[in-house]
Formats: structure tokens, sequence, C-alpha cells
């Protein structure tokens, strides 16, 4: 292949990648314009890292704090949500630190994998945010979420003080959508506010 070919084929994955912290599908880069043996070819030259079945990185892309997250929305081929105790540590709102990946996909979605907690559920599109090369829930809606699970009030109260101290949301528009998710979620949601009304 001449010379200038390998560098517009280059230059189409990298304008992929770009948009992806540095990943790319073995689906887009077929689309870009490698062949699957050139794919196992720059993946033995250690031009790009096998990250999972069918999902590569540009080993000289440099790395961002939250690029993992974009592992998971293509492994969903864009599907999933990042959301409740994930999406809140990605707002730094409380001090959660789940141990396992929460995604929002929509209720057909039937993947699963080891790593991964999933909801199902459909978003409003007011309630989701676009990052680079994932999507994640508003500090609003990841309030919501984990509301109505089961974190603690205590955790739950830090979490709501927080997003008040940096303007996510106002108390007003919490409670205006504290019932959306179920008497459960209001309920904490209350006890959370009292708890903060008693600092």
């Amino acid at each position: 292949m001449p010379v200038r070919d390998r560098i517009d084929l280059r230059r189409r994955l990298i304008d992929i990648a770009a948009a992806q912290s540095g990943y790319f599908t073995a689906g887009q880069a077929r689309e870009a314009g490698y062949s699957y043996s050139a794919q196992r070819y720059h993946v033995n030259r250690g031009n790009w890292q096998q990250v999972d079945r069918a999902l590569f990185r540009l080993p000289e892309w440099p790395a961002g704090p939250n690029e993992h997250l974009v592992r998971w929305a293509l492994w969903s081929k864009g599907r999933a949500v990042v959301s409740h105790e994930t999406a809140l540590a990605v707002h730094d709102l409380g001090d959660v630190n789940p141990a396992r990946i929460h995604l929002t996909v929509p209720p057909e979605f039937r993947q699963q994998t080891h790593g991964v907690i999933v909801h199902r559920g459909e978003l409003p599109l007011g309630d989701v945010w676009e990052q680079e090369g994932y999507r994640i829930t508003t500090p609003l809606r990841s309030v919501l979420d984990v509301a109505a699970g089961h974190l603690e009030v205590d955790q739950l109260a830090t979490v709501i003080a927080d997003a008040l101290h940096k303007g996510a949301f106002t108390r007003r528009m919490l409670l205006e959508r504290a019932d959306e998710l179920g008497a459960h979620a209001a309920l904490r949601i209350e006890r959370a506010l009292q708890q903060l009304d008693a600092r």
C-alpha cells in the first residue's frame, strides 16, 4: 500500500479514536479501511492495544480520568449511560466509590458482563449529558437514581450537600422531582434533607 494511502487510513482511524479517548471497535476500524487481518497485524506489532474482544486503543493516546467509561459505552454500542453511584463519582458528589460500574440501558438491552451493574430503564434526554466518548446522567438524575436504591441516607445527605454547594441543582429542583422514582426515593430524599437541616 502506498505511503499516502497508509497515512489517510491512519488519519481516518485517529478521527474516530479522538472522539472516544483513543478507543475504537473492530467494526469502526473496518469502516475506516482496516481489514481484520490488518487489525491483527497492528495488534501483533504493538501499534494498537487490544483491550477486549473487538475493542482496541491507540497506545500513544494520553490517558484521561474517565477513559475507562468509554470502553463500556463502546461495549454497549452506545446504548448505555453511566449512572447511579458511578455517575456520582464522576460528578465528584459525596464519597461514593463503587466497586463496579453502574450503567443504565434500555429495557430490551440483554448483554451482561463482569464488573458492571446494569439498570434497565428509559432516560429522558434532559437527564443525560454527552461527554467525550460516553454519556452520563446529570447530577440531579444521579441523585434521584441512588435515592431509589440502597445508598445509606447519611451518604445521600452528603451527596445532596455537595451538589447544592456546587450549584448542580437547587433544593427546589430536587423536591419537585423527588416523587418521580417512587415513594421510597422521595422518603429517603426527605430524610436526607432533614439530616442536612440538622447539621
